[in-house]
């Protein structure tokens, strides 16, 4: 299979990571919203580990999606040699009955800011009904581990804006603003997967991740660190549509992937884990500086004028990952390298990958 060598180098380093890897050999995961820019390296990396370190026992992948011409352009091959099935379905609709899973990573959901305004009840039905269908799936049969992607959202503003956040900090999120589909749902979809976990013992971890940057990330995703990269890609200039003073941590994807999977494989059962780079704390107008020096472009202020693009009403986050740490995960990318990374994963550089398993 022709996989960009950005990604084959990053799917390389998540498996290498000291993981218990062996847990899933002939397991079926289910991953939903398979192809969005989160999930779709999980199932990278799933398809790389059945390759190499499951070749005997390999897991059985199933990527539920919404679009098959998208899931046929990122999975097809993979889909038609067999080492992964393609389930077309909304997460909103209930699973067929039929359907057991030992594994289920539920990452669908629409986390553009464009979204919120466009489309807020898509936007929150797949974070609570999709959660419900996926948690009443799990409690049907033995399951050994269920993975929410939850978000920072959930956190709201606070009045000490430069606090470090944990996973018990909780600040003001404004339920009658319309942003709020995102980070409300989130919170609902957090609460569901520990009742589930509480009355019906379904293993359900969480994930928080905090401005998560990489190959795959759509370039008119409306976020800030996508907006730079298509500006590099573009010959510049860096554009800012804000005073640049709000203040994130970014993560790089292939950190974040490692992360997600010790969580689901390792993490406990009813909590909540942020996942982010907190070496990686940058304000955006310092972002937009540092990237321009690397890739030799200006920096201009402009006006957005994007109707739909709601705007995230929180000056500062940075999280603490003391928890996540715990469980042997640090992020190690530093901004101007995983920067550097996914510039180049959208310029054209494959190696060539046999997709088919040995046995």
């Amino acid at each position: 299979m022709a996989r960009h060598r950005v990604v084959a180098e990053d799917v390389a380093r998540i498996v290498a990571a000291h993981l218990p890897w062996d847990t899933l050999a002939g397991a079926r995961v289910l991953v939903t919203g398979a192809t969005g820019f989160l999930p779709a390296y999980m199932v990278e990396t799933l398809l790389h580990l059945n390759r190499t370190l499951l070749r005997k026992s390999p897991a059985r992948v199933v990527a539920l999606v919404r679009n098959p011409a998208t899931a046929e352009q990122r999975f097809g091959e993979a889909a038609r040699a067999g080492v992964l099935e393609v389930l077309v379905q909304d997460v909103t609709a209930p699973l067929p009955e039929s359907l057991r899973f030992d594994y289920v990573v539920h990452a669908a959901s629409q986390a553009s800011p464009r979204y919120y305004g466009t489309d807020p009840v898509g936007t929150l039905s797949a974070n609570v009904f999709g959660t419900r269908n996926l948690l009443e799936a799990a409690r049907r049969g033995p399951m050994k581990g269920f993975l929410f992607f939850s978000s920072g959202d959930v956190y709201g503003s606070s009045p000490d804006a430069t606090r470090t956040i944990n996973e018990k900090d909780y600040g003001y999120v404004d339920c009658t603003d319309v942003r709020s589909c995102y980070g409300e749902s989130k919170r609902m979809g957090e609460t569901m997967c520990v009742a589930w976990a509480h009355q019906y013992g379904v293993p359900a971890r969480i994930v928080r991740p905090f401005h998560t940057y990489g190959p795959g990330m759509r370039l008119d995703d409306g976020r800030v660190f996508a907006d730079f990269v298509r500006d590099i890609l573009n010959g510049g200039p860096l554009v800012l549509h804000s005073d640049g003073t709000a203040r994130r941590c970014f993560c790089y994807l292939a950190d974040a992937t490692e992360a997600f999977f010790r969580v689901l494989l390792s993490g406990a059962t009813g909590e909540a884990y942020n996942v982010a780079n907190a070496s990686a704390d940058e304000s955006i107008a310092g972002l937009a500086e540092r990237l321009g020096a690397l890739f030799g472009v200006g920096v201009e202020r402009r006006v957005r004028h994007d109707a739909d693009y709601v705007p995230s009403p929180i000056p500062f986050t940075r999280a603490a990952t003391t928890k996540i740490e715990a469980l042997g995960w640090r992020a190690t990318t530093a901004i101007e390298e995983g920067f550097a990374r996914t510039v180049a994963s959208y310029r054209t550089d494959t190696t060539s990958e046999n997709i088919g398993i040995s046995s």
